[in-house]
């Protein structure tokens, strides 16, 4: 399932237990544009608190979800659309709850005003701190979706700046059971607002306890460091008895510093067995990438989490298309290493590598040796600095070779790249060829 198609689901649900109350059960009766901006009121409210729940499970790293929206990696997409969406609802509902003096202005006085649901009781005298909490903790959330869609933020204060994240949850939980109105805890809407608030508070407990993924992590010993070309270091670990091993293309949070935290790399290698071997192929992309070849030295110990990921070629069941871009290279890499010892199972497939500058780039020569092996894979190098640029023609040639029957494409890479095979697509009337794509834009 796609993630928006999840949103839309989830969102749609909340709407309809909104609609049965406001429309069936409690039908607001006063002036139309004050009845409309009470429910608007009460509509944003809810719809903010019930993503906010989302995220904050989302953010426990619910494997069981996997199968549903196809990763890890889309999970945490689904965490980060859920949240902006949360967050901009929540300013609605802040926007409008401050909108009484502007409608005056405008309307002017309110001759029927829509009465509204009473609270329950025992909260009542805590009505004026719930209110306050709200307006607060959303002044809180707007600094924290800038500092997250501002990419010039170091990722380490944004890291700081979103373990917050939780407290500021479980003070807005208190802001909405205050505010909820009375009459909704027996209704549809109340059911379901309670049992989200409930998750999402027992998931933000165990994010506060620092919880989260403890299940799946293994320990392991840094083996070899090795600083390659174009600002790759190649980190090889030795995991514990306990590791379960992987499927080639996935993925798994490391910690290499406990100060620094766990930090998604794919694994780029497959599955060595009984040796518990793991490879990570690191691209220097900000502070922490770049220090790591100096930082790290074998014998130094690691936490791994995971593994997580269903970029899965084997989940496909016609002709494949294979786009890397970068370091994105590393899943396509770990799938063909997982071919050597069974070349007769590879899929037919066109693997296109997309780099700047194929001499300085340490994948190339493994690349072809492995391909080498593995007659049914095709593979294409586009070089940036030799003007060879990978447009969705070429892409739409490789299925016409093929005999017209359209493939299925593979994606890993810079998201400007696959905006760019996208449109192209589309433009050529392909835009609903079936596209798996590797979302690491988790931040």
């Amino acid at each position: 399932m796609k993630t928006r198609h999840f949103l839309i689901l989830f969102l749609g649900l909340i709407g309809l237990a909104w609609a049965w109350d406001a429309l069936v059960v409690h039908p607001m009766a006063g002036d139309a544009a004050w009845v409309v901006r009470k429910q608007l009121i009460y509509f944003t409210g809810v719809a903010s608190m019930g993503l906010m729940s989302l995220v904050m499970v989302l953010a426990t790293r619910p494997v069981w979800l996997e199968s549903w929206l196809g990763g890890m990696d889309r999970i945490f997409q689904l965490h980060k659309r859920a949240g902006i969406l949360a967050i901009s609802l929540g300013v609605a509902h802040w926007l409008v709850k401050i909108s009484k003096g502007a409608l005056i202005s405008v309307l002017g006085a309110i001759v029927d005003k829509p009465a509204s649901l009473p609270l329950l009781e025992a909260f009542q005298s805590s009505k004026g701190l719930a209110k306050d909490v709200g307006e607060w903790v959303i002044y809180a959330l707007i600094l924290t979706l800038v500092l997250t869609l501002w990419k010039v933020v170091p990722y380490k204060a944004w890291r700081l700046v979103h373990k917050v994240m939780p407290v500021l949850y479980l003070a807005l939980v208190f802001h909405a059971v205050v505010l909820m109105p009375a009459v909704w805890w027996t209704q549809p809407l109340g059911l379901l607002m309670g049992g989200l608030l409930v998750a999402g508070s027992l998931a933000a407990v165990s994010a506060l306890r620092q919880r989260i993924g403890h299940r799946r992590r293994h320990a392991g010993v840094v083996e070899s460091v090795t600083r390659q070309a174009s600002g790759v270091t190649e980190v090889r670990c030795v995991m514990a008895a306990d590791w379960p091993g992987h499927v080639a293309g996935q993925f798994a949070f490391v910690q290499f510093d406990r100060s620094e935290g766990f930090h998604p790399f794919t694994i780029a290698d497959a599955d060595r067995g009984a040796a518990r071997r793991l490879t990570f192929q690191i691209k220097a992309l900000g502070d922490y990438t770049s220090r790591l070849a100096q930082q790290l030295h074998p014998g130094q110990h690691v936490l791994v989490e995971g593994p997580y990921g269903r970029f899965d070629h084997t989940r496909g069941d016609r002709e494949q298309i294979w786009v890397a871009g970068g370091i994105g290279i590393t899943p396509f890499v770990a799938w063909l290493e997982s071919l050597q010892d069974t070349p007769d199972k590879a899929p037919q497939a066109h693997l296109h590598y997309c780099i700047r500058d194929a001499a300085q780039d340490p994948f190339v020569p493994r690349l072809r040796a492995l391909c080498a092996r593995l007659p049914q894979i095709r593979l294409q190098i586009h070089e940036a600095r030799a003007g060879q640029r990978l447009d969705a023609g070429t892409l739409r040639a490789d299925w016409k070779a093929g005999g017209g029957v359209m493939p299925e494409i593979w994606f890993c890479g810079p998201v400007g790249l696959a905006r760019h095979l996208e449109d192209g697509l589309r433009a050529l009337g392909l835009d609903r060829v079936r596209w798996h794509r590797e979302a690491f834009d988790m931040r």
